[in-house]
This record gives structure tokens, sequence and C-alpha cells, in this order.
């Protein structure tokens, strides 16, 4: 039985409210939800974590090393430029899918730029909240392969 954290960066908890033009209308509690269902059947458990605050999401990173088996994170603008998070995920080594809901290679140019995807195992990058579940799926198949 897998277990997963899921983090959620910045500005992630106005999902629905928020440039609904680029990021959808789900919210994430509708995010947070169908992850849920999706790992009740794929017979796992998932942990939930959304902040604003970059040392939130690191000292959440460093406790997940012997609770959880992998991550997913949607770092938000943190993606772009947080080396302190980049360095969180070298430090645990535990099997890591990037997500973002929009395609962010299509969008601005400091957008192209990620300084986590070096030390994760994937990204998967607009497909809208539906990203999230193919994430998921794709971590726990690779943490159930390790």
């Amino acid at each position: 039985m897998a277990s997963v954290l899921v983090l959620n960066g910045p500005n992630l908890n106005l999902l629905g409210l928020r440039e609904p033009g680029v990021y959808g209308s789900e919210t994430l509690e509708d995010v947070v939800t169908n992850l849920r269902k999706v790992m009740q059947e794929l017979g796992g458990e998932l942990e939930h974590i959304q902040s604003n605050h970059e040392g939130v999401l690191i000292d959440a990173i460093h406790r997940a090393k012997g609770v959880h088996d992998g991550i997913l994170i949607n770092p938000g603008a943190f993606t772009h430029y947080s080396y302190a998070i980049r360095d969180a995920f070298a430090s645990v080594a535990l099997p890591t899918i990037e997500v973002h809901i929009s395609n962010v290679h299509a969008r601005e140019e400091f957008r192209h730029q990620s300084v986590i995807a070096p030390v994760v195992v994937g990204q998967v990058v607009g497909l809208g909240t539906d990203g999230y579940e193919w994430a998921l799926r794709a971590l726990v198949r690779k943490i159930e392969k390790k």
C-alpha cells in the first residue's frame, strides 16, 4: 500500500476563482477529493498540504521521509526559483512528480524553467486538473515497481 504526500504551493488555494480561463473552475477541494478517491481505488493513503509559504512546504518534504513513499507537488511559482524546495527534494530522495495545471511551456518565458525538474522523476503539465490524477497514478506505479 503506497502512501503519498500531495503538496500544493502558492495561490493554489484560489483554484476555481483565480484565472479560470487558465486554471479551470474546479476548486482545490475538488482536486483533493478526486485524488482521495483514486488513492482509495489504488489501496493507498494520501496526505494533502497546501501552503503559500515556502518553509511550510520544505518542512513537509522533510517530514515525508520515512512516512510517505512518494510526493506529488504543484509548486506553483516556487517552480521557477525555489532552490530551497529543490534541495529539500534532493535531500529526502523520495520519488516525486511535479504537476502543473497549465502548459507552462506555452506561457510566459519565465515559466519555462523549473529548478525542481532535475530532482524529480517526472512532470505532468497542461492537462488541467486531470493532470493530478495521471501524476498520482504514475507515481503509485513507480513506487510499486521499486
